[in-house]
């Protein structure tokens, strides 16, 4: 396939930009263009990262960032940072180089394989449980896409599972390796701790006189009270129309009987393997060793086929199965594709059979067959809940899609009030607390930074106008009006006067438990040092800490037990300094073979991504990425405007006229 792409390269040029050509018919072209969308962030060889493409990126992942901190307090420069900026477009140009790689791999996802992917989705499904083209459209519109974006974005993301496939989970670590760490990991140590509190050391700070009003002075961001405003808004929510929506039982029952393959439970066999490997750049030699190792083990086995698990943990060369008798578990169709001969023969196998050796990629297996359990179809009352949960999604995204065009041009063209638009969505507004310009907001939707935005603009605070309405959240459409509002200012000295000096107090005093702490820590360690009031032994291990605080414990672990009793130190959050003592090591030997497999399991998963930051590497060095800095660190050009609402109706004019 590779030498296919290379040699018709023209062809596949043209195949391409015929596949892309429907984005024109879509106007898809508009959906990207903006104010400067010719401007280039970072140039991978020959594709570029646009100014564009990085904007919804970053805010893609700025609401990300909120979505998981919803409820807490945010620090805004968490979503508007250079590191952040880097880190999006570190993402992109990955991406490119990735998705480049695999396509010039020859890896593809045809029509049909897109298709099937698309019909199964519960979303995409109407009241008899078949796919609906209308309710697809329907349901991209709620969430601001065009069917044509949608599907080029799912083929790229599946091209780029199917390549990143082959580099994730694919290693074999040494079995000496996983042994040492499977120990590593098991290892316990008896610890004892001893806190040096600050408050023991309050009385000896003297403060002078003029300390507070210096800091003070020195720091007034500290003590500045930032700009807020109260607001009433206006939301359009998925999930809460989701609960006006009624589903009838016969309703639920149709859908079932007419899907029900995709509530089929597919076969699965329960397998164990003794594997013997071929290294990658092993010879002709070395292969046909394995071989015969592998023919000597199945001879024993045809013996003694009940000696089966003893020779996995003698002879097979996976630590990860070998630990538990070369139990690989319970595999379904597709779960091997990286060693299709292994799926291959374990599917022709009954029950208690044990293959000859099969020869893989990898090496060779042996494979036993433990168990079989049948396909069977989910019964109705298992996926009741399921179906009737997609039917009421599928319902209130119609319903969405239906009032968010009206709803977006009634908060615009009546301006002057939310109560049209209240009238539309047959609700009434909800008043906020006070909201900070700074976006120190306790709930959604007010901790994301385009509806904070928009609230404090000069349309809504100036000229009393509705804010536009703003997608804080995928299936959320919002728009506010102000209340009430206040102006930056600063708290008075004499308010924070007492606590100030308090806490000045507080942190000189953990300067000095910190001090002596590290005094104490030398002197131990040179076996000069008193005897601290240790707490009572605790033996504890990485996943046991036996009431222990983790950075004890962690301490403890990477303290030198060579010789013992051994001595470290650190500083806790509430400024007191903790002196750790080691005072013994025990290894244990009876491990559970299920710790062994999730260690073997964790190391593929590492050895692979080293593999896959390898090739991005190279694939860097090659293609010579050239980042420009100008655009990628102003701040106005990683803010974008809000996506449309709909894409298939004229942008409305700017307020304030021609």
């Amino acid at each position: 396939m590779f030498d296919f792409v290379q040699k018709n390269k023209t062809l596949i040029q043209i195949v391409l930009f015929v596949m892309f050509l429907p984005f024109a018919f879509f106007g898809i072209d508009s959906y990207f263009r903006q104010d400067g969308g010719g401007r280039v962030v970072a140039q991978v060889g020959d594709h570029a990262v646009s100014q564009d493409e990085f904007s919804r990126a970053l805010r893609e992942r700025q609401e990300s960032i909120q979505r998981m901190v919803q409820g807490q307090r945010l620090d805004p420069a968490m979503l508007d940072n250079p590191e952040l900026r880097y880190s999006v477009l570190e993402g992109l140009i990955q991406r490119k180089l990735l998705l480049d790689a695999a396509l010039r791999a020859g890896m593809k996802v045809s029509d049909e394989q897109l298709r099937s992917i698309i019909v199964e989705q519960q979303a995409f499904r109407d009241e008899t449980g078949k796919f609906s083209y209308s309710r697809y459209e329907q349901y991209l519109r709620s969430e601001g896409r065009l069917p044509a974006m949608f599907e080029a974005s799912l083929r790229q993301d599946l091209i780029l599972r199917q390549f990143a496939d082959g580099f994730i989970g694919s290693g074999f670590p040494p079995r000496a390796v996983v042994e040492r760490l499977v120990k590593l990991s098991a290892q316990q140590r008896e610890v004892s701790q001893h806190v040096i509190a600050p408050e023991k050391f309050m009385s000896q700070v003297k403060l002078e006189p003029d300390t507070v009003k210096k800091y003070y002075d020195a720091n007034v961001a500290e003590f500045r009270i930032p700009e807020q405003a109260r607001v009433e808004y206006l939301a359009l929510e998925v999930d809460a129309l989701m609960k006006q929506v009624q589903v009838e039982p016969a309703e639920v029952k149709n859908a079932y009987d007419s899907s029900r393959s995709q509530y089929e439970v597919k076969e699965t066999r329960r397998a164990s393997h003794i594997f013997i490997s071929i290294d990658a750049g092993a010879g002709a030699e070395s292969k046909q060793k394995a071989r015969a190792k592998a023919g000597e083990i199945y001879k024993q086995l045809q013996n003694a086929p009940a000696s089966f698990a003893d020779l996995a943990k003698q002879q097979s060369e996976d630590p990860g199965s070998a630990a538990n008798g070369g139990d690989l578990g319970v595999i379904g169709r597709g779960a091997m594709k990286d060693v299709p001969e292994f799926e291959e023969a374990l599917f022709k196998l009954k029950p208690g059979e044990i293959s000859a050796p099969v020869e893989s990629s990898l090496g060779f297996h042996i494979i036993r067959l433990t168990a079989i359990q049948p396909a069977k179809i989910k019964p109705f009352e298992e996926a009741r809940i399921e179906i009737e949960q997609g039917l009421r999604k599928q319902r209130a995204a119609k319903r969405f899609a239906e009032l968010a065009d009206g709803f977006s041009n009634v908060v615009y063209e009546q301006s002057e009030s939310l109560k049209p638009a209240a009238e539309l969505l047959k609700t009434q507004p909800r008043a906020s607390g006070w909201i900070s310009r700074a976006g120190v907001a306790t709930e959604p939707p007010f901790n994301n930074p385009r509806l904070l935005s928009a609230i404090f603009s000069d349309e809504v605070l100036r000229s009393k106008r509705n804010s536009e309405v703003i997608e804080t959240a995928p299936g959320t459409l919002v728009a506010a009006r102000l209340l009430e509002h206040k102006t930056e200012s600063m708290r008075p000295f004499e308010e924070v006067r007492a606590g100030l000096e308090k806490l000045l107090v507080s942190r000189a005093a953990a300067r000095l438990a910190v001090q002596e702490g590290q005094h104490q820590l030398n002197e131990l360690k040179e076996g000069k040092g008193g005897k601290p009031a240790w707490s009572a032994p605790q033996l504890a291990s990485r996943s046991d800490l036996k009431g222990l605080p983790e950075p004890v414990v962690r301490q403890a672990f990477r303290a030198d037990a060579s010789r013992l009793p051994a001595y470290a130190g650190l500083e806790n959050p509430q400024g007191a300094y903790v002196l750790v003592r080691v005072s013994r090591v025990v290894d244990v030997e009876n491990i559970p073979p299920q710790r062994a497999s999730e260690i073997t399991e964790g190391l593929r998963q590492v050895l692979g991504q080293e593999a896959m930051a390898a090739l991005i590497a190279e694939l860097r060095r090659k293609s010579g990425v050239k980042i420009n800095k100008e655009y990628l660190e102003k701040k106005e050009d990683a803010s974008p405007p809000s996506a449309p609402i709909k894409s298939d109706r004229p942008t409305p004019p700017k307020r304030g006229g021609l």
